[in-house]
Formats: C-alpha cells, structure tokens, sequence
C-alpha cells in the first residue's frame, strides 16, 4: 500500500476528515483552508510522541489514538481556545492495516469528543512516530497566558491531580491491572480529556493559565517565571482521587500529584472574588494556594513550613 493510499483509506476516509465549521478545505490539496471569525486569533500548538519515550511501546494502538489528540488539544484548552483542527504527522515501521485501523478510530473518537477536523499530514517510514499540530481560535485579547498572574491571586486546578502518574506501573507492567482502581487510572492515563469548556469559561477571568502535563509543580514554575511572581502550593489542599490513594497510598498519590506529569488539567490563577463565581457556576474547580510576590514555586505543608521537593517533573531531555 503507497503512502496516498494509506491516507485515503484510513485517514481521510474518517467522520473527522470532513471539512466543515471553520474549516473550509481538508484533506486533497497541497493546503487545508482554515476561516477565522472576524475579531479572533489563530492559536496553534505541536506535540510530538515518540514510541517508548511517550508511550509505551506495544501498546493499544486505539487508546494511543485518542491520547495522541488528547494531549495536543489540551493545550488549546490552557490558552482558552474553540478548536479547529489538526494535522498529523505519522512515522510508522510497516503497514499494518490491522493497527492503523484501530489508531485511526481512536484519533476519530477523540476528534468527535473534542470537535476537532483532521485537515492534513504526512506518512513516513521509520520507528513509531507521531507529530500533532492542532488549531483553534480565541477572541483577539482574550487568550489565557501565562504571564499575568498577580499577587493576591487564588491558584487553582480545574480537578483530581495525579492519576496518570499514578497509572505508570500498570501501563509499564510492573503492577496488576485487574483491580476497580487500576482500571479509572489507566482511563486517566489512556483517554484525558482536554478541559475545553473550563479553558473556555476562564476568558476573561484567569489572570493566567496553562494545561498540567510535567507536573504540578513544574508547570507553575512557568506561571511564576512568567508572571515574575511565587506561586505558594498548599500541599494538603492538592486533590488526589480515592482511586489514586487506594492504589497508590497516600504518600506515592501525593508524590503523583505534585511532580507525576501526564494529568492534562487546567492550572490557572484567578483573582479571589472569581472563585465563588466559578463555582456558582457549577465549575468543579480547586483552590490549591495563592500567588505571592516574589519568584519560583514553593510547597507547604499544613503549618505553612516549606517543603522540600527534590523532583519537581518531567523534563523533555533530562527525565
């Protein structure tokens, strides 16, 4: 099968590849064509997975689909964004049409959860690969950023940290994946959800923003730089599903939630009078600490005694 053919059949042939909405070509020219409302910005982000780096390897090749679009659109959601669409850059060792089938369909079930149109890509040779660029759109001056968190300021999560960290040594086969728990972490971990709507709803409200994905307290440490401030984590306010600490135990669930990575939630900074209003709203959204002057991120415990954390996340090339 030649690289075009692969497309058509397993690619463009999806409910995802149809051109609709704000985009206005997909698949079948040298160029998708995108339409931006009138008074909005383009926002784009690129994720690239990388077999036994960022997934496992075997794997699900149905779950890798839907996690593949999960983590790229989580970061339309940091910015406050509507999406649009994706393009996807696969390098795969052979064509196996039983595994691309399977990963096409769970790319497709993520597209339609998400609202997403697959507009174009390429295929190539290679050890398991695969690049994602998404698109979406945000009214001019009301993207959340990351710099402009300010003293006084609630930091908040927009809900349970730590179970896809807590999911690794299932994922890893290291641990049994029978149990009630294992099953709603590897859920967390296989299938996150990109909060979309909360990212949505925080315009014009957050003073800052981003998606969780190398963990708690290194991704406020990008809040802090960028806003020039400190940002103070309550570690007893930090939530951890009952999953994670009946699977994990209390200490490795809180190691999971303040450093695990991989969580694809929202952590924002919202002025004090906003959180009632949020939550009124409906919003399951959680006061973890405040944003203080100064610079960096620092961890208390209950007595407000700093805490020491000598492992603070993922890093790309270190970890």
């Amino acid at each position: 099968m030649g690289e075009f053919e692969l497309i058509r059949h397993y690619f463009a042939a999806a409910a995802c590849a149809r051109a609709g909405g704000d985009v206005a070509l997909g698949i079948g020219d040298d160029c998708a064509l995108l339409t931006v409302p009138v008074g909005e910005q383009l926002t784009v982000s690129t994720d690239t997975l990388v077999a036994g780096v960022h997934f496992s390897n075997p794997c699900d090749p149905y779950l890798l689909g839907q996690r593949a679009l999960a983590v790229s659109t989580s970061d339309l959601a940091g910015m406050g964004a509507t999406p649009i669409g994706f393009t996807l850059a696969l390098t795969i060792p052979s064509v196996d049409p039983d595994w691309l089938s399977e990963f096409a369909r769970g790319l497709d079930t993520m597209a339609a959860g998400c609202d997403m149109r697959l507009i174009g890509g390429d295929t190539t040779r290679g050890p398991l690969s695969m690049t994602l660029t998404v698109f979406g759109r945000v009214p001019v001056g009301q993207a959340l950023l990351r710099s402009g968190a300010q003293p006084g300021d609630l930091l908040c999560v927009g809900g349970a940290l730590g179970d896809a960290a807590g999911a690794l040594p299932v994922v890893l086969g290291e641990r049994e994946a029978s149990s009630v728990e294992a099953a709603a972490l590897l859920r967390r971990y296989w299938s996150p959800q990109p909060q979309l709507a909360l990212g949505q709803a925080l315009r014009g409200k957050a003073t800052a923003a981003l998606d969780i994905s190398d963990g708690l307290l290194a991704d406020c440490s990008h809040i802090a730089n960028a806003s020039s401030v400190s940002l103070v984590v309550e570690q007893a306010r930090v939530p951890l599903s009952d999953s994670l600490l009946r699977f994990a135990g209390a200490q490795r669930a809180l190691q999971c939630g303040l450093a695990g990575g991989d969580d694809y939630v929202l952590a924002f900074t919202l002025p004090a009078d906003a959180f009632p209003i949020m939550q009124a709203e409906g919003w399951p959204i959680h006061a973890i600490g405040h944003v203080a002057a100064g610079e960096g991120v620092r961890l208390v415990d209950a007595e407000g005694h700093f805490v020491d954390v000598s492992h603070q996340g993922y890093n790309h090339f270190t970890s």
